[in-house]
């Protein structure tokens, strides 16, 4: 698939919606949504919602609105013209050329935004929707992704020591995902007491001991992933290796339920019911069990009451957890099962079986 056809089909989809929502414009800002119209580009400079290029669709024209700072990456490196994108470019000090050139643009007024703006009726749900499931092209795109960031982090696991800091660890896999050209949004990691302390443990200068818990969101093209790994430079116990594999069938279990047609509680029973059986109810009070992925950490936290059903091709990481453990990696929703996007590579791994089904997990490397 080229960049000008899944381009196609994704003004496809946001024109059916126009007719459906009766607006004559959408306008993407986000750096989400400008990733994912342009197959894979960046509108932005730092971490933060918002871009410095936003996207206008109408029935018969694509525009891109920005500034004379931006436009000549926009068509050098981001490649808008050549998608069909019509550039317009403001001074710096023109503050109101947005407004005006939408207004010229889209007469009517009826236009639909990413996010909260007096340009329009903030549509940011709807817009969402249309992310979920990825195109033949988003696919390809997502296993590089998946590989290239769980072998820098599978690599940085292995490469740690006790005395070792977190900030250390961290500091090694961010320069590998940015050797390759990509970004975190998010990396935690905790040693020792942290990490039975906290469920989202951000890096200090702790030096490491016994145990020590890597993982976190990389993204590259807009595309994000996540995956978490374990080193123990002790034995494992015979208590916690017991503990690792409940959770992990407790994760098995939701990728299992994660079938296109399903409400997206479905899985969340089938896991809660498991917290349950094993008596450990009050777990999963502790955490939410992750949901939804793509473009976002999640683009959902699944809970009961969440609408909607899980769609084919849409990528999912679940992240059960348990006081000291957690199994987390990302899963791509096909018609037939699902396949996994994020898979040990150079990590020990284990069998886990659910029903006649059976899938290869990662397991805690000890290292002593």
């Amino acid at each position: 698939m080229t960049r000008k056809e899944e381009l196609a089909v994704k003004l496809d989809r946001i024109r059916s919606m126009m007719l459906e929502l009766g607006i004559d414009g959408v306008y993407l800002k986000r750096q989400d949504d400008f990733a994912w119209l342009t197959c894979g580009g960046q509108n932005y400079l730092g971490w933060g919602e918002l871009g410095n290029c936003g996207l206008l669709v109408t029935q018969s024209e694509t525009h891109a609105v920005t500034n004379m700072i931006e436009k000549q990456r926009m068509v050098d490196e981001e490649g808008l013209e050549e998608m069909g994108f019509s550039i317009h470019a403001g001074i710096w000090y023109e503050n109101d050329f947005e407004r005006k050139t939408l207004a010229v643009l889209v007469p009517s007024g009826k236009i639909g935004v990413d996010f909260p703006s007096k340009l329009g009726t903030n549509i940011d749900g709807e817009i969402k929707k249309l992310r979920l499931s990825l195109t033949e092209g988003e696919i390809e795109r997502i296993r590089q992704v998946g590989y290239m960031a769980t072998l820098a982090l599978e690599e940085t696991a292995a490469s740690l020591r006790p005395g070792d800091t977190e900030l250390e660890a961290i500091k090694r896999i961010s320069g590998a995902l940015f050797d390759q050209g990509m970004e975190f949004t998010s990396l935690m990691c905790a040693a020792d007491e942290r990490l039975y302390k906290y469920r989202h443990a951000i890096p200090t200068g702790n030096r490491m001991k016994e145990r020590v818990q890597i993982g976190g969101n990389m993204r590259k093209w807009g595309l994000t992933i996540c995956l978490t790994r374990y080193v123990n430079f002790v034995p494992v116990t015979d208590e916690l290796r017991k503990q690792y594999r409940i959770n992990q069938e407790i994760d098995c279990t939701l990728m299992v339920n994660t079938i296109p047609g399903r409400p997206y509680a479905q899985p969340l029973l089938a896991a809660k019911a498991l917290y349950d059986k094993y008596g450990i109810s009050d777990e999963f009070l502790k955490h939410h069990q992750g949901g939804p992925i793509g473009y976002a950490n999640r683009d959902y936290r699944v809970d009961f009451d969440l609408a909607g059903t899980i769609q084919e091709n849409q990528a999912f990481c679940w992240n059960p957890s348990i006081t000291g453990t957690k199994s987390e990696d990302t899963i791509l929703v096909r018609k037939q099962g699902f396949e996994f996007i994020t898979r040990p590579i150079i990590f020990p791994s284990n069998t886990v079986t659910i029903g006649d089904k059976s899938f290869v997990r990662p397991d805690i490397w000890e290292k002593y």
